[in-house]
């Protein structure tokens, strides 16, 4: 994927971040949303389609509330979601109105999209609103979410939204112009064109650090970008101060940091399982099922099972580990965690002796497994 091929994306995610719109030093950039507006009205005219995933609920409601910092306890944070929630949703109205657009707002939940049959219902939904020509303003729905439920922040939920509604490229809009060979704020500090794999070495020169009214830093960036790339997808992280930014990366200009899609895709339910679902436990392979899922694509079996960590009933997702700790796959488990106690490290032709009963030889399904 160079720069060039940007060009020929139809359909774009576009990640709004709370910097942008609501900057921790106060105030509120309103002249901001009619930039977007004119920037994605433009893109829509080359007969293109924008979804905004938009932070800045919670830090618009904090400034309602006179709060100086992102609030800490959750039923804060939900009141400052709820406030400003309503008047996000007004500044992108007016200023979308004034091209002749309408807006929808769509507020998500980790729980929704855990839900295959209500991704799918979100699918045919923002396919809907973007065949009519209206721009889906997308945000978690903080007033409701709980910490354990959140997606985390909008980076990870902006590429979420692109395996749902199929998109062609995410471009991650925030204060900072991509990706840093060394904190961007040190004079010597040189940003990173492009980035076609992103090695562990690459994810540790991401800051996790965040603002006073933001979630997200650069290592969610680039968990985001991961996600993205694994359905297929590029990425690009930019600035979204720079006049005519989206109109510039889809024009192929060397602008912020380009992340490659993977070259292996995989395939929207393969996705889903790998980043739309939260593990509910943890299984330990021996190194003969680590070679079998990654060499060979074979299911799990009980016989490589060698301990069992949470609690999980079945249909659950589990993380897959060799016994080093180092995290190979990902699956949606048959069994639940007392089953999965009494069957471990032993041979599938011995479940129904040991259970009374067997729910098949595999403890998960290659067709229910993602290797990392």
């Amino acid at each position: 994927m160079t720069r060039a091929r940007l060009s020929s994306a139809r359909r774009v995610v576009v990640k709004v971040g709370t910097s942008l719109l609501a900057p921790p030093q106060g105030g509120i950039h309103a002249r901001r949303f009619f930039d977007l507006a004119s920037e994605v009205v433009a893109l829509m005219d080359e007969r293109r389609q924008v979804m905004l995933v938009s932070s800045g609920a919670v830090g618009l409601g904090s400034r309602k509330l006179g709060l100086r910092k992102r609030p800490v306890a959750i039923p804060e944070k939900q009141a400052a979601a709820a406030v400003g929630q309503i008047d996000l949703c007004r500044r992108y109205e007016r200023a979308f109105a004034r091209h002749g657009r309408h807006v929808a707002q769509i507020l998500l939940t980790h729980a929704g999209l855990a839900d295959r049959e209500r991704f799918l219902n979100v699918r045919h939904t923002l396919n809907s609103l973007l065949e009519r020509g209206v721009v889906p303003i997308i945000n978690e729905n903080d007033s409701v979410s709980t910490e354990e439920l959140r997606f985390g922040d909008n980076d990870l939920l902006s590429a979420l939204v692109v395996n749902t509604c199929e998109a062609e490229l995410l471009i991650l809009l925030s204060h900072v112009d991509g990706l840093h060979d060394r904190s961007p704020d040190l004079p010597q500090a040189a940003r990173i064109p492009e980035v076609k794999e992103l090695s562990p070495e690459v994810m540790e020169l991401a800051s996790s650090d965040t603002s006073d009214l933001g979630t997200g830093g650069m290592r969610s960036k680039l968990q985001a970008a991961r996600s993205a790339s694994q359905f297929g997808v590029p990425t690009v992280i930019a600035d979204g101060r720079r006049r005519q930014v989206l109109t510039r990366i889809l024009a192929g200009e060397d602008i912020g940091t380009l992340i490659h899609a993977a070259t292996r895709k995989l395939s929207s339910r393969k996705h889903w399982i790998a980043f739309s679902l939260k593990p509910r436990g943890t299984l330990y392979l021996d190194g003969g099922a680590v070679r079998a899922l990654r060499e060979k694509g074979r299911s799990l079996l009980p016989i490589g099972v060698v301990s069992a960590r949470g609690k999980f009933g079945v249909g659950d997702l589990v993380r897959c580990l060799s016994e080093s700790g180092e995290e190979v796959a990902r699956g949606l488990i048959s069994y639940d965690t007392k089953e999965v106690e009494l069957i471990k490290g032993q041979r599938s032709s011995r479940i129904l002796k040991l259970l009374g009963y067997t729910k098949g030889d595999e403890i998960i399904h290659r067709d229910d497994l993602v290797l990392l």
